[in-house]
Order: C-alpha cells, then structure tokens, then sequence
C-alpha cells in the first residue's frame, strides 16, 4: 500500500547510516538474566498485585509494573555488552497471554511501562556517549494459535478467533508506540496465521495515527525439517508476511546457530530486505539449560556474517551480556549483507501454503483445483450441506494429486451458512499436509465469507474475487483490506455497467483497475484479471466471438498492465455441452492451449481431467477450434455431429526369434547385449523358478550380461546409446522381479558397489548427460539416486547424509551452473565433509574444476569427461586405499592451476585502447534492407517436418559419446554400426513424433530498428522510432593480439553506430522443442526404457538447434536474402550472410542478458521461461539474435580487464562483483 511517513525520520536515518558501515546488534534473552537474579513471589506482585488471587512468579512482563529496577538493570548490562537494539520487556505482554495469570487487565500499561524502560535506557546511553541506540517493541507469538487445532478429535476447531488475536495485538501495539518504542518486532514466530494478524493489528494502527515504525519479523524453525510448527517451509513464511514491507525479516530461537544456517541462507536469497538472526545458545542439555560458551556463540554468528546472510544479529534463549559481546567483538569488522542481491524480479507472484508457490518467467500454467465448489460439484455440495467436512477433504486431495497448484473454494450456496462452511473447511484442510502445502483461492460474491477465509489461511492466498460493479471506492477500499491480509487478487472484468464481453470493453475495464491498485501501491505482480471466459457453442450469435476475444484481450492485458497476470474459469467456455465430457474436455484443453499461448498464467479447472492437447483426436480438433474462432456459421452443428466419432489403434512389429532357442542365462545376456526387451519378463520368470531366488537372478544371468556389457563397452566394441538399450533391459527384468525381493532384501545379500548421489545444480533444467551416466554406473553395479534438476545445494547435501552415498556428482549446462558447483564444494568443506565431489555437464572442464572448484573443497574433486569415463572415475574416488591416485589428482589439478594462470597474465589492452581498435565497417544504405515485417511475430505451433530436414545430425551423436562428423561416422571403422543403430532409432522416433505431433516446436521472434552505441545495442519501437524498446549490452575483445592489425571485436561493430545516419535493423529470437518431450520420457520411464527417454531429449535439443537454422533461414529470406536458396550441407555450413548469437556463447557469455530479451519477445506466454540462473525452459530450448551485417562473424571475447568490467557494471547498473560473474564464462 501507499507508504506513510516515519514517525521519527531521525531513527531510520542513523539506522541506515550505521547499517551502510557495519552489522547492528540485538540484545540476549530477558528471560535468562532475570532467573540469575533469583527473584520471588513478591517481586512478581509488589504493592499493584499483592492480593491478585494466583501465582505470579515466571510472568517476567510483570516486572516492568512491579520491579522496573531489575528490567532497566538488564537493558543496561545489553547496552554495555554493545547492543544496538534494546528490546522491550514485553513478549507475552497481550491480553491472550496474560489471561492465563488473570492479569489480562494490564496488558495495554504492560506495553507502555516496558517500551518507557527500554526508551530510557536507551536515550540516556545516546546522551552518555553521543551514539545512538533504539527500543524495539517485541510482539510474541501468544499461547493459541489460529492454525492449528488442541482438539485431535477435531481439527476444524481453533481455541480463538481472528478477531481475538486481532484485537490483543491492537492493544500491544498501541501500548508500545505510545511508551516510545522506536521499531515493532513480531518475532518466535510459529504460527504465521497468528504473525498474519498481528501484522494487520501493526498496519491499521499506522494507518490510524498516519505514521509508521520500521517492523522486524522473526520466524523460529522447530527443527531440522526446515519447517514452523505451523507445518511452513522459510519461503512459504517470506511470501506470507512480505506484504508487509517489513524493515527486516530473519530467524531466532528453538535452535542454536549451527543448526539454524541452513534455514538463514534460505531466506537470506529470497527476502528483499535486511536479514536478522539470533538463536539461542545453543541446543538445551538434558536439564534444559543452554551450555554453549559466548566464544562459541560469537564464532559461528561470525560465519553469518562473514558469508554476508546477515544484517541484524545477537541471542534468543541462554544468551547473556556475555554471549552478545562475543558476537560484537566476533562480527565488529564484517560488513553487513546487500539487499540487492536478493531483489525478486518485479513480475514474479508469490504465493503459499505450506510450500511457496512462486508464479515467475519459469513456471508453466498454474492449475486451480475447481471442484471444491459447492456451485460446480454435486458431490462437495452433499459433503459440505451434510456437514461431513472429513470426506469432503478427499475432493480436494483428488485435485493435489490431480495436478492443481493451488486450490480454489466456494461456499455461495443458498440453504448454507456459508461464512461457517468456509471457515470450518478450510481449518479442516488445514490439518492435512498434503493439501495444505498449496495455496487457497478464497472464493465467494460476499465479502463477508471473503475475509472468514482469509482469516483462515496462514498462507498466501488469493482473493477471487472483486470488481468495480459498485465503483471506485468500494474497489478501493476491498483492495487495500485484500493487502492487509496479505492476500493476491482476482479483478474481474466488470464495472458499473455490468460484465465484458468484447475485447476492447474487457481490456478497458483491467486497465482501469490497474491504474486504481497500482496507484495504492497494490503489487502489480499480485493482480490476477479474469477477463471473463464464457460459454460458446450457444447458438446465440453474440455468443460466437467470446473465445476469440478473451484470447486478444489477454494479449493486450499482458502488454498494458505490466506484472499482472490473467486467469480464468475455463469450464464456463464448454458449458452449452454439458453431458457431452469428451467434447468438454476437447473444448476445455484447445481453449487452454491456446489461451496459454495468448499469456493465460491460471485457470480453474477440473485438474484431473484436461486432455492433452496432442491427444485430441485431429477431426475433433479441428472441430472445436472452428467453434473457438468462430471460423463459420456452421462451426457448432459440425461439432455436435463429430462428438463420437474418434477412434485409435496400433500396430506391431514382426521379431526374429531364432535366439529364443539359447538356455535361459544366454537369452538374458543376449537380450542385454542386444538391448531386445520383448521376452526379459518371460526369460527372467523362467530364470526365477530354476534358480529360486531373485537375488540369484540378478546376481547371476542378469549382472553376468551386464558384466559382458562392461567388457564390450570398455574394450570400444559396444558404445554409448547400445549400453543405455542394455540398461533398459536390466530395468524392465527388475522391475518384474521386484514383488520377489523383499525377503532377499531383508536377508542383507547383494553386491552393490554403493550409492552414488546425481543432480543438476539449482538453476539448471538440463540433465541428458546425468542421465546417460547415471545409467552407465548403475549398468555397473552403483546404485544410483537421480534427485533430478534445478536441487538445491541443501538438499543435495541433506540426502547425500540421509542416503549414505560414497560420492555426490554434479552437472550442469549453462555457465552459472559453474558458480552453483562453487557453492556445494564451499558448503561442504564448511560442514567437513570428505566425500569425493565429481562435476560434469557441457560449461564444466578440466581447467574450471581445478581453477574453481577444487580449492574450496579439500576431498577428491574430479572433473568427468564424459559417461564413457564415470565408472573408472568413481572406482578410482571411492576405493578404499586411493592415496596414490588422489595424489596424482591434486598434482595434475596443481599443475593446471599454473598453466592457467600463465595463460591469463597474458597482458589485456586498456579497456580504451580496445575500444579505439574496433573494426572500421561499411554502413552502405543499399546493403541494410527494411525487413518486411517489423515487430514481434510469434508462431505458437511450427511446421515439425520442416524444420525435422534442418537437424545437424552430428551433434545427436555426440551426446551419445560418439565423436565424428554425420554422415562419414555411419561408416566409421569401430562404432559405425553403433552410429547406424542411434541414427536408425533416433529416425524412427523423428518419424513418430511428426506423426503424433509428440513434439511441440513454438516460436517467437522478431525485426526491429537498431543502432549501435559504443558497446551496447539499442532497438527501436516500429511506430515510435524515438521509443527504445530494448537495449543489449556486450563486451569487447581486451586480450592483446599477435598481430596489432587485427580489430578487436564486439557484436555491437556489427550494427550501424546512432551517429552514421542510417537505419539498421537487428532482429531476436527464442524458440523451443521442448513442448511434449516429457510426456516421452515419462512414458518410456514407465516402461523402464532409459534409452528412448534419454534419445527424446536429445532429438528435442536437435529439433530447437533446427528450429533456429529454419526460423533465421525464413528472416533471412524476408530481410535481405529473398532468393537464398541453401540445401541443408549448406546451412549446417553457414554459408550465409549474418550470424544468430546466442546469450551464453563466446562472443556474448553474460547469459543475464536474456532477461532483456524476454522482456523484449515476453516468450514466457508461450511457456518457454527463464530459471534464476538465466537458463531456459524447456531444456530444448534456443535464443538469441539475428545480425545480418555481410561481414558479421562469430567469435569469442575472451578473458577482459578490471576497466572494461567497471564499464560494463555500470551499463548494466549492477555492481562490479555481479558483473564478473555474469560473464565468468568469457
């Protein structure tokens, strides 16, 4: 919301101003320092409470009425000690809290004698020595809790209400700003939902005085689960309180520092604001005391400091004096941790429920469970009217594990109290983690039942929903009480003259409410608009354009409103064929498809049944989509009458079968040589009743073939894509025989040569290369835990503990994957662990793993070629006695360390004298033609035959191990045949998926006016050629050369300079093969078939390397090329004029440049998105931009200076650290 002014402007300056030269320290435990003391009754009680008629002694807030003596005594020993942050004496200073004592009535003059102690303590330490110190109010977490039930019997029932905890922190917070507190701190949260309201109470106290404090929040984490008590993870909390804006967010209590770290770095990359943390001393001893020392406690805080988690910090529960001087004299020289490093970007929606749900570049359509709706389903409307909230939990378990992201929940019903049915169900669901990890939409037309809902979620919700039909005010005032409740907002398209149905009304309606929240200060990235989905197929002729046009306005939506996202209720559009569910469903996931593509983020929909959109049967496609688009007058009737007509089938193949004659060990090794997986069940059933034990199956035949394997695959007779058939074979025969093993299991027999960890490192989507090793090692013996892509280091390291694992293997793809491989090595030294670390991926090498990563980690650190040379590389890290190799190692790793550094004390030329050696080019008019069409084109579905006869087929077999060129390595004298086979079946999967259309390939691009401005490219906007639209910055060749002749480049030389006085055009592009390619690999998985799940991602990176040759092939034709006529041989070539650099690649490394380019082409509404780390999903996925100057050419930067990169840093107004990094691959 619109921000107030700082009660005292004064504070928050000399905040800042100390917080920009160094860390700000908190005080210890009140607690702690009032026990020494050894206090009695009286002292509880004094002349206010001395007939109270219970026990008082522990209430310790007491103590600010009865011995304020004491409370100013430990303020003052915490100011000594160095504290900056003095806090009041008030953690259970509410009516709630203090009910259990009967002193209820004092709660308000609790708050104001505790923040008039600590007020004084700390205006006289300012007026003693000149600087400055603060009071902070503590707001403790309360004795009840809105999240969860003290009733096991019943999980619905809560022993208070939100308005109660609303109210007692009201009072709190009242009485501590009127007693002088400087800043407001809810901390020991447990349960957000309790947070949630005191953050409310917070704000509208603000907004009735009309000044604001700064506000500190503080979770606690109950244990190593990483989670609250409430059952959140530390992301799902930050996006939970974030809408309050608080001054600082961080961790305190229930564990000590070494035990909170994991948790602290979680939310230090996340929250967009200082990060505090002060735990407890430790873990208590069994009597429940604390035993960590003060040195202990300053040294592992200094840990957070010196890796810059941290802002604020200083003690919880055992800390003294003591312990806080050890962590100022601990941390007094670290420097506090940057703000922006963590920023989130602007249009990223976050929201909660036990686990984040963040909505950014990234994500694909968000699915909103619709059948917990008591207007959509039968059977939830029984449930709920019957009062069986119990069974009515199950529909709502049925959309989680049908695919919904987040649930949607609607009581409006007539015969229903539905402002008790809201809130009863959704503290039911609440008790169930599985359901209760996702986000709620609050769903309802009466704003009554609206709040009951919020009031219910500990989570980020959302609000579905509001709208101008009552005007501006209402609107207004709706959105503001939504932000309070830190909630995200369905806008629908309607205002005072009723609901949209035209593109032109439905966007004027969305802009309208835009400008109203944005002007409030309503986050944009938590608006949703509904531009209305509406039922076509009607008969109605007004009806006929309302698909049509929901999807044009979502298009204008998404480029007008900035950050805000659209959804809808995607069942309304199919509703005049209820009865008819394979015409609903085919309607239902055409719309969505192509509504996905128009830039739908979200709909509500039945998450259980929406049809693939490749599986439509093409008569009924074709069908609905002439409904959709309103192609004819005809369109319905041809739709009614192909409702039943669509059928499927398949054919089999004939197999040679002159094997099968072999006893039952040789078939089974013959079928594992030759990957043949038709009889592997029945041969291993027949090896199963004469050997009797499964155990004895897989040690004997099965491991005797995978050992033939072996030996064929080591001695170059059998090659990469032959041993991944092999270990399909392997797979299917165990996973036949698996029912068999669990007594064998028990009995402790095998021969396993232990578990291996695999990942892609956080931020990276790609993982062929993991898999085709992961299936090489276990083809020998390892078992293998594949954790997939995009892990944490955390969790990389948490199941490596968890799984026993002898080594951790780590891949990845694009070059921040590299720093992330830094970090795990870093993390585990700092937690002494000695496993061997083996790094892999296509950006890792030899020299990066011994320059970067080996000296932050003092175990085996070993660079993996390739899947050819993982076994003998986990052998070698895992044996037993592997001194004399590990040696070797590190003497090879030293040795590559000093090459390297000789080769980068190559002398660079000064940054200006590069620049004055540009390449002088011709700029001639006649040669830099206007493109045909300007401006951004997307192509939601390309033509797959077209741009399957553009594949460089070389590189397909490079993934596979296979080096040489296509097609001489069909004929290569050692593994030509192995070549012919992967090329037979990589053929056949091609032919398929043209066929089925198995693969989707989408595409955006586009041509734009663009000039050159020293280092930097800018384009124009088509129609306003003063309006840049976007602006590319790239770096220039520093590295002295052999020959002083040569120009040192930069792809901006390419483009005509702003000052040559003419236009040139450059154009960018992003495209992707990736739609679809999971459903390939899910399905060849399912039949444990590695070898065409692992080729279906292969052919779908060819397929997107094709899709970019075809698309540059087409722009060149509508550019400047329009009689190039080029054979394939020729374009795989380049023998073209221009060049398509892509983010990432030598002569542009900074791949946080494509953040520009999506902003610029918004490929995310095609579903093709950005990681954090800049990579693209789908995994098969390619940008960049076109150049199409005659003497354009590729080339590589190189390593450049300190100079260029200051320059660069601020082009890019990023500090000079995030600079170096973003081009590290240079």
């Amino acid at each position: 919301m619109t921000e107030l002014p700082w009660l005292e402007p004064r504070v928050v300056a000399e905040l800042d101003d100390l917080l920009a030269r160094r860390l700000l320290f908190l005080d210890g435990a009140t607690g702690t320092m009032v026990q020494r003391r050894g206090l009695r009754e009286a002292d509880f009680r004094g002349d206010l409470l001395r007939d109270h008629p219970r026990d008082l002694k522990g209430n310790t807030d007491l103590l600010c009425l009865t011995r304020p003596d004491v409370v100013a005594d430990v303020h003052a020993q915490y100011l000594a000690a160095g504290a900056d942050l003095i806090e009041t004496n008030t953690f259970t200073s509410t009516r709630i809290a203090q009910a259990d004592y009967g002193t209820e009535h004092l709660a308000y003059d609790l708050n104001v004698a505790a923040a008039r102690l600590a007020r004084r303590a700390t205006d006289a330490w300012r007026d003693r020595t000149a600087t400055p110190r603060f009071a902070v109010g503590s707001i403790g977490p309360l004795n009840k809790t809105l999240s969860l039930s003290p009733d096991v019997n019943d999980p619905a029932f809560r022993a208070v209400t939100w308005a109660e905890v609303h109210d007692a922190y009201t009072e709190q917070v009242r009485g501590l700003i009127d007693g002088g507190a400087h800043l407001l701190l809810v901390e020991t949260i447990f349960d957000t939902l309790n947070a949630k309201a005191a953050l409310s109470a917070i704000a509208l106290e603000f907004e009735r005085r009309g000044t604001r404090l700064p506000v500190m929040i503080s979770v606690t984490i109950t244990d190593k689960s990483g989670r609250t008590l409430s059952g959140q993870t530390v992301e799902a909390f930050w996006a939970s309180v974030s809408h309050a804006r608080p001054w600082s967010v961080g961790l305190n209590c229930a564990l000590g520092a070494q035990e909170i770290r994991p948790w602290l770095v979680d939310l230090a990359a996340v929250a967009d604001c200082r990060i505090s943390c002060y735990p407890n001393a430790g873990l208590p001893n069994a009597f429940g005391a604390y035993d960590e020392s003060p040195e202990t406690t300053g040294a592992l805080v200094a840990e957070f400091a010196r890796d810059h988690l941290v802002d604020v910090v200083g003690g919880c529960c055992g800390t003294t004096p003591d312990h806080i001087a050890a962590i100022v004299q601990a941390c007094g020289s670290q420097r506090p941790r940057a703000v922006s490093v963590a920023v989130p970007q602007a249009n990223h929606t976050r929201l909660s429920g036990l686990e984040p749900l963040n909505i950014t570049a990234q994500t694909n359509f968000v699915v909103i469970g619709e059948r917990t709706n008591v207007t959509g389903s039968k059977k939830f409307c029984d449930l709920v009217k019957a009062d069986d909230f119990a069974t009515a939990t199950q529909v709502a378990l049925d959309q989680v594990r049908g695919g919904a992201n987040l649930i949607d929940v609607n009581m409006d019903e007539g015969m229903l109290d539905s402002k008790r049915a809201m809130t009863v169900f959704l503290n039911t669901i609440a008790s169930e983690p599985e359901i209760a990890r996702l986000p709620v939409m609050v769903d309802s037309s009466n704003w009554q039942v609206l709040q009951a809902g919020l009031q219910c979620l500990q989570g980020k919700g959302v609000v579905n929903s509001i709208s101008l039909k009552d005007g501006e005010a209402a609107f207004v005032e709706k959105a503001r009480t939504i932000a309070r409740y830190g909630a995200a907002a369905v806008v629908m398209a309607f205002d005072e003259h009723g609901q949209a149905t035209d593109t032109d009304r439905r966007v004027a309606i969305c802009e309208r409410a835009y400008q109203l929240l944005v002007g409030i200060g309503f986050a944009p990235q938590d608006i949703f608009f509904d531009p209305n989905v509406l039922a076509i197929g009607t008969g109605i002729e007004e009806h006929a354009d309302y698909a049509v046009s929901f999807l044009h306005a979502t298009r204008r939506i998404k480029q007008r409103c900035p950050g805000a996202k659209v959804s809808g209720g995607i069942s309304n559009l199919s509703f005049a064929f209820r009865g008819n569910e394979p015409v609903r469903q085919a309607m239902n996931s055409a719309f969505l498809y192509h509504a996905i593509a128009a830039g739908l983020d979200m709909g509500i929909v039945n998450a259980g049944q929406v049809t693939v959109y490749s599986d439509i049967s093409p008569d009924l496609l074709r069908a609905v989509e002439d409904v959709l688009f309103n192609r004819d007058p005809g369109a319905t009737d041809r739709l009614v009458a192909i409702a039943d007509r669509f059928k499927g089938g398949a054919k089999k193949k004939e197999v040679d079968l002159a094997w099968r004659q072999a006893p039952v060990a040789d078939r089974i090794a013959w079928a594992l040589v030759h990957g043949t997986v038709d009889h592997i069940e029945v041969d291993v059933a027949e090896a199963l009743a004469e050997l009797g034990s499964p155990l004895a199956v897989i040690e004997g035949p099965m491991m005797a073939g995978m050992r033939q394997v072996g030996d064929l695959f080591g001695a170059g007779k059998m090659f990469l894509p032959q041993v991944v058939k092999s270990a399909r074979v392997m797979k299917k025969g165990v996973a036949w025989l698996e029912p068999h093993l669990a007594a064998a299991k028990a009995s402790g027999q095998g021969s396993s040569q232990g578990t291996l960890l695999l990942a892609t490192v956080k931020g990276d989507v790609h993982d062929i290369g993991k898999n085709i090793v992961g299936v090489v090692l276990a083809c020998n013996g390892w078992d293998i835990v594949d954790l997939g892509v995009m892990v944490p280091c955390e969790t990389i390291l948490r199941e490596a503990a968890a799984r026993g694992v002898r080594a951790v293997g780590l891949s990845g793809l694009i070059t921040p994957s590299l720093d992330e491989m830094v970090h795990v090595a870093q993390e585990m030294q700092r937690r002494g662990l000695t496993l061997p670390l083996l790094i892999g991926g296509a950006t890792t090498s030899k020299q990066h793993t011994a320059v970067k990563i080996a000296p932050h980690y003092t175990g085996p650190v070993v660079h993996v070629l390739d899947a050819s040379r993982a076994v003998e590389v986990a052998q070698h890290a895992t044996a037993h006695d592997h001194t004399a190799w590990l040696e070797a190692l590190r003497a090879d790793q030293e040795n590559v360390r000093q090459i390297h550094a000789l080769r980068h004390a190559a002398p660079l030329l000064p940054y200006a004298q590069a620049q004055a050696r540009r390449p002088r080019l011709a700029f001639d008019p006649a040669v830099l033609s206007a493109p045909a069409v300007l401006g951004r084109q997307v192509l939601a579905r390309a033509p797959l035959a077209e741009i399957a006869a553009c594949i460089d087929w070389t590189f397909l077999f490079a993934a596979f191990d296979l080096k040489g060129r296509f097609p001489a390595i069909l004929d290569h004298p050692d593994y030509g045949a192995a070549a012919r086979d992967l090329y037979g079946n990589a053929q056949a999967l091609l032919e398929r998926v043209v066929r089925e259309g198995a693969l989707e390939v989408r595409a955006t691009w586009g041509m734009w006016p663009a000039a050159a401005d020293g280092n930097e490219v800018a384009l124009f906007d088509p129609v306003d050629p003063a309006a840049c639209v976007a602006r590319f910055q790239f770096l220039r060749q520093q590295q002295k050369k052999t020959d002083p002749d040569k120009p040192h480049l930069c792809l901006a030389d390419f483009v005509a300079p702003c000052q040559a006085g003419v236009v040139d055009y450059v154009g960018a592009f992003a495209v992707s093969a990736g739609f679809g390619v999971q459903d390939l690999e899910a399905a060849a998985l399912a039949d444990h078939d590695d070898f065409t799940a692992i080729l279906a991602k292969a052919l779908a990176d060819r397929l997107a390397e094709a899709a970019a040759e075809w698309l540059h092939a087409q722009v060149r034709r509508a550019w400047y090329a329009p009689d190039e006529a080029l054979d394939n041989d020729a374009l795989i070539a380049e023998r073209y004029r221009g060049i398509r650099p892509a983010f990432g690649y030598p002569s542009c490394p900074d791949h946080t440049e494509k953040a520009e380019l999506w902003r610029l082409l918004r490929p995310d509404e095609l579903g093709i998105t950005l990681t954090e780390t800049h990579a693209v999903a789908p995994a098969a996925s390619v940008c960049g931009l076109f150049l199409g100057h005659p003497d354009a050419r590729y080339f590589a930067v190189g390593p450049v200076g300190s100079d260029q990169l200051a320059d660069y840093a601020r082009r890019k107004g990023i500090e000079v650290d995030q600079a170096e990094r973003a081009v590290a691959g240079s």
